[in-house]
């Protein structure tokens, strides 16, 4: 490709349909909010907002450590790419704000439930262990097992430990892309070296902290179960979306007419990871659940028993657009070229791990005793979706789609497999 056809200042315009859309989704997802808690589903609601603020925040900070790993891999292919994960950095501290604002919610509204022939006052979130009287010895709630580890889950260290991770992950996430724009205007090589250097500072962050992240979101709706495996499960489905994001937008910014200098070969790329770690995905998910069946220690099987009797459509569905679409559909090298196929996997992809966290998180968070689905589940979806093209495009559209003075721009302008 030559360059002398690349418009260096070529910016994304965010106006017409797309906004108009991403504006309709945010006021679906306002009215299904409304409409759980004015219809009595105020524990369906909160489990849904944190199911989505959490996917949110999530495909955010992969986008961020996409950045993170070129700059430390020293990458060429991707020099070409990268407004579209800065973006998604960019958008991170509005992930962040929304996901503690959520759990904030979640665990200091209560409501009372029927346990016992009692009435009890319960969290909306996080009921297992944050409820009043759990880990204190004499109270007619005592639980040894939350007891044992309320050092850690409770509530001030857990809210603590919210700021604290998403607040440096932001921090990192306007680092990365304050030095792109510095690199666009002075060029040389002083921005993208300290790229690189706080590149890797932040991957031994992001590695140490994004299982504890992941085991105080998530699995801590559940408090009795515990699982080692269950933060790289989770660093695998994040990841994965991620990349599945990051290529749906290149094929429809391309189909629209921008970046023409992303080829087939910056889509094989792409199409590569999302098989790899889609595959990756399916180990850490297999090797988690073999385990505890193989054990068959009731303690741990009852986190499976759950999901399988009262999920198991959900169970399957996860399996199929998780493993199955990506291995089938990918495996072939020309479908990972050919924009029309990745997009329908990466697409596939981002709903499978919708339904993977729907799994993850219903099962404890909803106590009503049903997996129900309905305007619910589809409007806050829908308006996380359209808050998240909102932001991202809005972002995407405020600098040059091009990072111009990249010191590896040419080699990703010339890449082919």
């Amino acid at each position: 490709m030559g360059t002398h056809n690349i418009n260096f200042s070529e910016q994304f315009e965010f106006t017409g349909k797309v906004k108009t859309l991403s504006i309709i989704g945010i006021v679906l997802g306002i009215a299904a909010i409304a409409y759980g808690f004015l219809s009595g589903h105020q524990e369906r609601t909160f489990a849904n907002l944190l199911l989505m603020g959490y996917y949110f925040a999530c495909v955010c900070m992969s986008g961020m450590f996409f950045l993170a790993v070129q700059f430390v891999a020293q990458a060429g292919w991707s020099a070409s790419i990268l407004r579209v994960p800065q973006a998604m950095a960019k958008t991170l501290p509005i992930a962040a704000v929304i996901l503690i604002a959520i759990i904030t919610a979640g665990l200091f509204i209560e409501h009372t439930i029927i346990e016992h022939g009692q009435s009890v006052s319960v969290p909306y979130l996080y009921k297992h262990w944050a409820t009043h009287g759990l880990a204190e010895k004499g109270s007619e709630h005592y639980d040894a097992i939350i007891a044992g580890k309320s050092v850690f889950l409770n509530k001030p260290f857990f809210l603590g430990r919210q700021l604290l991770f998403l607040g440096v992950y932001s921090i990192f996430a306007m680092m990365f892309v304050g030095f792109s724009y510095n690199e666009d205007l002075a060029g040389g090589l002083n921005s993208y070296r300290k790229s690189f250097k706080n590149a890797c500072i932040f991957l031994v962050i992001y590695g140490f902290t994004t299982p504890i992240f992941a085991f105080d979101t998530v699995m801590s709706l559940e408090a009795h179960w515990f699982s080692t495996m269950f933060g790289w499960y989770n660093f695998a489905a994040m990841w994965v979306s991620s990349l599945a994001t990051i290529a749906i937008i290149l094929i429809l910014l391309r189909r629209a007419g921008y970046m023409q200098w992303v080829n087939n070969s910056h889509l094989h790329n792409l199409g590569q990871f999302i098989f790899g770690f889609s595959i990756f995905w399916t180990y850490v998910w297999f090797a988690q659940f073999l385990l505890i069946y193989y054990a068959n220690m009731p303690e741990e099987t009852v986190y499976f028993y759950k999901r399988f009797e009262y999920y198991k459509f959900w169970f399957f569905l996860n399996l199929a657009m998780n493993f199955l679409a990506p291995v089938l559909l990918l495996m072939d090298r020309d479908n990972k070229r050919t924009d029309v196929k990745l997009l329908f996997v990466s697409i596939v992809v981002l709903l499978g791990h919708w339904v993977d966290y729907y799994q993850m998180i219903m099962p404890g968070a909803v106590e009503e005793g049903t997996n129900g689905f309905s305007f619910i589940e589809i409007g806050i979806a829908a308006g996380f979706v359209g808050l998240f093209t909102f932001t991202v495009l809005g972002a995407l559209s405020k600098k040059p789609l091009i990072a111009k003075n990249h010191p590896l721009l040419q080699e990703s302008l010339h890449h082919q497999l």
